[in-house]
């Protein structure tokens, strides 16, 4: 280490000084017990950062005492490995310990304690706390309905040489739900596909009839299965209040096209295989292929469909959403827009064309953070 400017002190008193230091003495007792001049010590004690103010800490970190050592180590011109093996520590938490906090010739132990002090405390303000253009940004597109990894993708692609104009997706949840009232809204944790913080266990068991003439998916063909042939759909129903409204969804499984039947009346088999022909009658040819839907009583009538609309209709095994998956997470989707325990009835077809066309135009991760149209833009023109 550089040569100091108190070496009238003896390397016994110096300690000394230094351990007094370490324990919260102050300097006034310091000088009386060690009868030293003040000018030598506090010359010295500048050199350490000050005096430590004693506190509580966990034992798995490094102590004032056990940076007071490793100061007298770099003294003596001792290697991290040796200081560490003294202090029972990994030769690596030394070496960080001194490469940050000024290097082995500028290293303060009592200035390196506080520094670790202030870095330890909870909780600490976010990057959208102290960026006002970033937050600003997050809580447009959270009102967009975007989820905040599509926010986080999206400002990595834009901002891609400025750190300071990315965040985590981790930090935009921890802003809506820990600190809900500081740089995001509270009520923003509702543009959330879930609305809520907490998830809860899907334990609920369906529990269906049996319909005639189904075709499993287990006798699907295998295209179908690697997405790479356009026009293929999952279905479902997502059900309003009292299991008294419903609405329809398909979801094209390579391009995530989300389309919505609109069934004001009910959900009876006959009135969802009527809007299922007349959606899928609007469709390109090529985008008529099959529909792979769970087994729910509303398609009852599904031969009838087939007949109707020129597609195939597959059927889940039970209890198995995971194989229409797709499906499941535009459902998912589509409740920021039609929430659970509400009257489904009441939305029109326009709204249910503005929730398609919002959920139609926000980028997927899956796609290449391309959107579902432009994806379907893309796969008619190379199938036509």
């Amino acid at each position: 280490m550089a040569k100091r400017s108190w070496n009238r002190i003896t390397p016994v008193v110096r300690r000394e000084i230094i351990y007094l230091a370490a324990k919260g003495a102050s300097v006034s007792d310091i000088i009386e017990s060690v009868a030293q001049s003040s000018s030598s010590v506090y010359a010295l004690l500048a050199s350490l950062g000050g005096v430590f103010r004693p506190r509580t800490q966990s034992p798995k970190r490094l102590s004032a005492e056990d940076r007071v050592e490793i100061y007298l180590g770099l003294d003596r011109g001792e290697s991290f490995k040796t200081i560490g093996d003294r202090l029972g520590r990994h030769r690596s938490t030394i070496d960080r310990e001194v490469n940050a906090n000024g290097g082995k010739n500028a290293y303060k132990p009592m200035a390196a304690d506080r520094r670790a002090d202030t870095c330890a405390r909870r909780p600490k303000a976010t990057k959208l706390a102290a960026n006002p253009v970033l937050c600003a940004r997050v809580v447009a597109e959270l009102e967009k309905l975007w989820s905040p990894e599509q926010i986080a993708r999206g400002l990595r692609r834009d901002f891609g040489d400025d750190p300071e104009l990315q965040v985590s997706h981790e930090t935009i949840y921890k802003s809506l739900y820990v600190q809900g009232r500081g740089e995001l809204r509270r009520e923003l944790s509702a543009c959330l596909r879930t609305g809520r913080a907490k998830r809860r266990p899907r334990n609920r068991l369906e529990k269906r009839g049996r319909i005639a003439d189904m075709v499993m998916i287990s006798e699907r063909p295998a295209e179908i299965e690697d997405r790479a042939v356009p026009g293929h759909w999952e279905g479902d129903l997502i059900i309003g209040k009292g299991n008294h409204s419903a609405i329809g969804t398909l979801v094209e499984r390579t391009s995530r096209f989300v389309i919505f039947l609109h069934l004001p009346d009910n959900h009876r088999a006959e009135t969802v295989r009527d809007a299922l022909t007349a959606a899928v009658k609007t469709l390109p040819e090529s985008l008529r292929r099959t529909i792979t839907w769970d087994q729910g009583i509303e398609m009852s009538q599904h031969v009838q469909f087939s007949i109707d609309s020129g597609v195939d209709v597959y059927f889940c095994d039970p209890h198995s959403p995971w194989q229409r998956g797709s499906n499941e997470n535009t459902n998912g989707l589509a409740r920021q827009y039609f929430p659970k325990g509400t009257d489904l009835s009441v939305h029109s077809p326009a709204d249910l064309q503005a929730a398609a066309d919002s959920l139609n135009t926000r980028p997927r991760k899956t796609l290449g953070d391309l959107t579902p149209s432009q994806r379907l833009a893309q796969l008619v023109a190379t199938t036509d």
